[in-house]
C-alpha cells in the first residue's frame, strides 16, 4: 500500500533534489557567460612596434571599459608567424586571441615554404581595428632630402642604398621591394627582428632608410629625429598630412598599406566572436579611441566579422601574385 507523504516529509525529500538541480544549473549558466576568465591577447611581434602599440591599446581599453582582464603576450619572431601559429593551435574558446595583420595573415603564407597554419582555414576573423600606410623614413641629418634623391643614388650605384624593415616577409619589407620594381632601382634590404631594432640602426645611420608602419615611426618623426620621405598608401596619412604619397611623386597607382585586426582559432563559438566584435566596435566608435589610434599613426576602421573575413580572403588571393612576382621566398 502506498502511503501519502506528509508535508514535512515531502519538503525534506524535495530540498536535496532542489540543491542537486541548482548544482547542475549553476555551471551551465556560468559556461554561457563570456569572458569567465582572463583573455590572452597574443602580440606576434616584440614590444614597441606598431602591432604591439595597437594591441596594448585595445587590451587596455577592453579591460577598462568592460572590466575584463585582457593580458597582452608578446610572441615575436619569423615575421609574426610564430604568434599566429600559436593562436591557430590554441583551444577555440575565445581566451586566446591574436592581433594579426596583413603581413602574417596574407603575405607570409606565400613566402614561407613550411608554414604551419593556413589563415583562411585555421583562424577566424573577429574585428578589424585599423589600417596604416607604410612610411619611408631616413635619419634627420641624412643626405636624402626627398624620395627622388634616393632613386637617383640607387640608380647611380645599385645595391648600395640600404633599407631596414621589421623582418623578412612583412608587408613593409615587400613595400620596399615593390618600390624597387616601380622605380626600376635596386636597394638592399636589411631585415631586423622587429621595428625597434631597425629603428635604432636608422637613427644611428647604420642603414640609409627604414620602411616602417606609421605607428612605429611617428614618435621619432615628431621628435625631429627621422625625416619622412613618402607614404605608400593611395592617400596621405592623417598623422603625416605634409608627407606626399609615392603615387604623388610620379609612381601612379602605387598603393601599399597594412591592416590590423583580431583573430581567433577556427571553430571558436559564433556567440563569442559576436561579443568580441561588438565590444571592439564600440571602442572604435568612441572619440577617445579614435583619437588614440590616430595619434599612433593608424586609421581606425570597424567591420563586421563577415566583412573582415571577406577582406582576409580577398587579400590572401591578391598577395599570392604580388609575392610570386617579387620572387621573394623564406625557408
Amino acid at each position: 500500500m502506498i502511503r501519502k507523504l506528509t508535508r514535512p516529509l515531502a519538503l525534506a525529500l524535495a530540498l536535496p533534489l532542489a540543491a542537486v538541480s541548482l548544482t547542475f544549473a549553476a555551471p551551465a549558466a556560468q559556461a554561457q557567460a563570456y569572458p569567465a576568465k582572463p583573455i590572452r591577447m597574443i602580440v606576434p611581434f616584440p614590444p614597441g612596434g606598431g602591432t604591439d602599440i595597437l594591441a596594448r591599446l585595445v587590451a587596455q581599453k577592453l579591460t577598462e571599459t568592460n572590466h575584463w582582464t585582457v593580458v597582452p603576450d608578446n610572441r615575436g619572431g619569423a615575421g609574426g608567424t610564430i604568434g599566429i601559429a600559436e593562436t591557430a593551435r590554441a583551444t577555440p574558446g575565445g581566451y586566446d586571441i591574436v592581433m594579426g595583420q596583413k603581413d602574417n595573415m596574407v603575405v607570409a603564407p606565400w613566402l614561407y615554404k613550411n608554414l604551419s597554419y593556413n589563415p583562411v582555414k585555421d583562424l577566424t576573423a573577429v574585428a578589424h581595428v585599423a589600417y596604416t600606410p607604410v612610411v619611408i623614413v631616413t635619419q634627420a641629418s641624412s643626405k636624402f632630402k626627398t624620395l627622388n634623391d634616393v632613386v637617383t643614388a640607387a640608380r647611380a650605384a645599385p645595391d648600395t642604398v640600404t633599407y631596414g624593415s621589421p623582418g623578412n616577409g612583412t608587408t613593409i619589407h615587400l613595400a620596399g621591394e615593390i618600390f624597387n620594381g616601380a622605380a626600376q632601382i635596386k636597394m638592399r634590404h636589411v631585415p631586423y627582428k622587429g621595428s625597434n631594432a631597425a629603428m635604432m640602426d636608422v637613427l644611428a645611420g647604420n642603414v640609409d632608410l627604414m620602411v616602417s608602419s606609421v605607428p612605429s615611426a611617428l614618435a621619432q618623426i615628431k621628435a625631429g629625429k627621422l625625416r619622412p620621405l613618402a607614404v605608400t598608401s593611395a592617400k596621405r596619412s592623417t598623422s603625416l598630412p605634409d608627407t606626399p604619397t609615392v603615387a604623388e611623386l610620379g609612381y601612379k597607382g602605387f598603393d601599399v598599406s597594412t591592416w590590423y585586426g583580431l583573430f581567433v582559432p577556427a571553430k571558436t563559438p559564433k556567440d563569442v566572436i559576436a561579443t568580441l566584435n561588438t565590444e571592439v566596435n564600440k571602442l572604435l566608435a568612441t572619440p577617445e579611441m579614435k583619437a588614440a589610434i590616430i595619434a599612433q599613426g593608424a586609421e581606425p576602421q570597424a567591420m563586421t566579422p563577415e566583412q573582415f573575413e571577406t577582406l582576409l580572403k580577398t587579400d590572401y588571393d591578391k598577395w599570392k601574385g604580388i609575392v610570386q612576382a617579387s620572387g621573394a621566398t623564406i625557408e
